[in-house]
């Protein structure tokens, strides 16, 4: 059975005339332990997948299924404490005047824990920040530790799933790595399933086993990630994003 399944999803804001349709009739599933990419331009809907998934967008039809129970406008007691997610800019996602024992302890408290104080300890420890970190603001964190805040936040609840929205597209490219090593590292200790959203391919060929391209809403193909390394794709769209990932090629330049 697979841990996180998709089928025939749509998603839509507006009605009427209104109506924009982000999502159109995706399905893909992802295996329990395996790390998922969905990978597309800006504005092809991968985000929005994220968002529906996690209840954020209401407007949607076809099903999403987590370890084959069926997800219904309003999510079970027990969704958020196994679905977690990280999100693209840590500045934003952390409370300004928290600090990160108080973003790390209400999550705790919200969940029920009650061993708080050496839970916070232990997550500060599997992101790779000190005991120094614990009573911090946000601003006083690098851009890289912000993130890494918002993993051990996402942490905190044990989940088996996060889904990661561009979790290093905001970091600069020198943190970049430490933080998807982490990730990476996370995932096989604490044997967790990711669905991830990049626009960046060599993130997901890092990340990922496997990956969903998406244009204009609609997933145009699934891959493995061997495939996609080998650059053997079945539908032009994947092709030319593989393309432009290799960048300026001096052999296509037309003679004058």
């Amino acid at each position: 059975m697979s841990r996180l399944e998709i089928n025939d999803l749509s998603v839509w804001f507006g009605q009427d005339r209104d109506r924009v349709d982000a999502v159109k009739h995706a399905s893909f599933a992802v295996p329990s332990g395996a790390s998922f990419g969905l990978v597309g331009e800006s504005g092809s809907g991968k985000s929005t997948i994220l968002r529906a998934l996690v209840g954020l967008v209401p407007t949607w039809s076809g099903e999403m299924k987590i370890d084959g129970q069926q997800l219904t406008k309003k999510r079970p007691r027990g969704f958020f404490k196994d679905v977690q997610m990280v999100f693209q800019d840590p500045y934003a996602s952390l409370h300004p005047r928290h600090t990160v024992d108080q973003v790390l302890g209400e999550t705790l408290n919200l969940h029920g824990f009650s061993d708080i104080n050496d839970r916070i300890e232990q997550l500060l420890q599997d992101v790779g920040l000190g005991p120094a970190f614990r009573f911090r603001y946000p601003h006083q964190l690098s851009g890289g530790q912000r993130q890494r805040v918002a993993i051990a936040r996402a942490l905190a609840p044990e989940p088996s799933v996060l889904l990661l929205d561009e979790p290093t597209s905001a970091l600069d490219v020198s943190v970049q790595a430490e933080v998807l090593n982490l990730l990476a590292d996370l995932r096989e200790t604490r044997a967790l399933t990711y669905l991830m959203v990049s626009h960046n391919l060599a993130v997901v060929a890092h990340m990922c086993n496997e990956i969903a391209v998406m244009q204009a809403g609609e997933i145009v193909e699934v891959m493995g990630v061997e495939d996609m390394r080998a650059m053997t794709p079945q539908h032009p769209y994947t092709r030319h994003l593989l393309e432009s990932s290799q960048g300026y090629r001096p052999s296509e330049e037309q003679s004058e």
